[in-house]
């Protein structure tokens, strides 16, 4: 089998994996230029196919994908490993407002492919992290209450005690 057709059948898998995960997903070029893009990631972002293929991960959206701790990840620690996993991004996005991302990056070579590509997969825990606050504050809220509560308890056992 020849390279340019080994190349159209490893990209046609991978096109229909990434498009049938859950997650946003992004395929990059070593550039880190965009080479295509889930649904997901175009409804989760609010951003479209024309504006984000072929454009570099940074420059779409109007630069709200300029994130320094992104930046340290795609371009220092992937090109020195393979891949990175559950790397913790938050952000503050000018249309979906703050967001807080696991990102899973890795790279994938072809064989006879001399450029490889990057896969990187974002899983929005935004929700999670919040409820994960909202708990934290309800529990403290609570223990404060009931030691308040057993305090009272404290002084009416002693009056009675009297």
């Amino acid at each position: 089998m020849e390279a340019n057709k080994i190349w159209e059948v490893a990209w046609t898998y991978i096109r229909t994996v990434v498009d049938t995960v859950r997650e946003p997903f992004l395929i990059l070029d070593e550039n880190l230029t965009i080479l295509s893009a889930n649904k997901t990631f175009y409804t989760a972002f609010q951003v479209n196919k024309k504006d984000t293929e072929g454009k570099r991960v940074y420059d779409i959206g109007n630069g709200q994908w300029d994130i320094p701790k992104l930046k340290i990840l795609l371009e220092d620690i992937l090109p020195k490993n393979s891949h990175f996993e559950d790397f913790k991004v938050e952000h503050d996005f000018p249309k979906i407002g703050h967001k807080v991302m696991i990102l899973n990056a890795r790279r994938v070579h072809i064989t006879n492919e001399k450029k490889p590509i990057m896969l990187l997969a974002m899983e929005d825990v935004t929700k999670q992290i919040t409820l994960e606050n909202q708990l934290k504050e309800y529990t403290k809220k609570l223990t404060l209450e009931v030691a308040k509560r057993t305090a009272e308890l404290e002084v009416r056992v002693k009056e009675l005690e009297r």
